[in-house]
């Protein structure tokens, strides 16, 4: 069982502590953090004193057995400006912050022409912040859902063949994660052979899979809300000496970071230990992207290692250690793992092997 009520408490000492009375959550993942509320529309307001949840009909049953903690008000879309204003006001709340980088502007508009008795404050990261530190809980799930990456990395190597499209591939990936725990993919799949490998952020096709060229696959599955990230290259059959020279380029990146990662250091500093290697053999301009980026509720979260990165790298982040070079015409190579900073350094979580080569079946 998460600490909802550990995570409301640490909430509420930063909300004093930027002088706000109350705060509205309306971010999916920040409102499950907090809650633990799954539903698609719900609105929490949480104050010193109150935790309140505001749904329509269609949540109202959900959100009584999933956030017990909380109180429950059932009010339609509609009425959601007014009701927030009702709250805001029961409880003498003057400054109340809102999360500005998800809200509308036509959200903002309504709640600002009800809020007779109150100022609404922008806030960014808060939330988030406490959200970049995993306990061991939440650590456990995404060791689950990485596991379940590693054995879907596994199956492929298993089943991959020359003229099986991308579009295949991927399915495949998914059904083992669907049958094997994962409530669902964490995101997307990538599955891009040859120069379709050359875009960081491919989407699958129906182009076939062809001997003796990278193949790029991106995955993720999801654990009880929670989120793996995996990269591995492979190349059926013989690999040429380019291939060769591109991917222990990168794989000696990525080692190089996993060994140097430290908390205390910046994004900036850990981005620097895998860039320095591939800029130093001539590919700095085809390493586009920056290192990596924490995994949690969302698959995208802060912090972030890249070139203009000053986050601070703390124990318990999870990362993403993902260096790449992808080159036009000829496709791409990424090593990706999922890792958690410890006093000392990282503890690898993923643990699919990193053999390139995968026999022609």
């Amino acid at each position: 069982m998460h600490d909802y009520h550990g995570r409301v408490e640490r909430l509420r000492e930063l909300l004093e502590a930027h002088e706000l009375d109350a705060m509205i959550i309306t971010q999916p993942e920040n409102r499950r953090y907090l809650s633990g509320f799954t539903g698609t529309d719900a609105t929490l307001f949480i104050s010193s004193e109150a935790s309140v949840l505001i749904t329509d009909f269609r949540f109202t049953e959900q959100a009584s057995r999933e956030t017990p903690q909380f109180k429950v008000v059932e009010a339609i879309p509609d009425l959601l400006a007014s009701e927030l204003s009702r709250v805001a006001k029961g409880q003498g709340a003057a400054r109340v912050g809102f999360e500005s980088s998800h809200v509308s502007f036509l959200d903002h508009q309504r709640w600002a022409e009800s809020a007779t008795d109150h100022q609404l404050v922008p806030v960014q990261g808060l939330i988030e912040g406490l959200r970049a530190i995993k306990d061991e809980e939440e650590l456990d799930l995404i060791r689950r859902a990485a596991a379940i990456g590693d054995g879907a990395m596994m199956h492929v190597r298993q089943i991959l063949r020359p003229g099986m499209t991308e579009r295949e591939v991927a399915w495949e990936i998914e059904a083992y994660m669907r049958t094997n725990g994962a409530e669902a993919v964490a995101f997307d799949i990538m599955v891009a052979g040859g120069p379709n490998g050359a875009m960081a952020h491919a989407t699958v096709s129906d182009r076939e899979i062809q001997e003796g060229e990278p193949i790029v696959f991106d995955l993720g599955a999801r654990v009880e809300g929670y989120c793996s990230d995996l990269t591995r290259t492979l190349i059926l059959g013989e690999p040429d000496e380019r291939f060769q020279e591109i991917y222990y380029l990168v794989h000696d990146a990525q080692l190089a970071a996993l060994a140097g990662i430290k908390p205390g250091m910046t994004g900036r500093e850990a981005d620097a230990l895998a860039r320095d290697v591939i800029k130093g053999a001539g590919y700095g301009e085809r390493f586009g992207h920056g290192l990596g980026h924490s995994v949690g509720l969302a698959v995208h979260e802060d912090p972030k290692m890249g070139t203009q990165s000053t986050a601070v790298l703390q124990v318990g982040n999870t990362l993403t250690v993902e260096p790449g070079i992808y080159i036009t015409g000829w496709g791409g190579v990424r090593i990706e793992d999922l890792v958690v900073v410890t006093e000392n350094g990282v503890e690898v979580l993923s643990k699919a092997g990193k053999g390139p080569v995968a026999p022609v079946l």
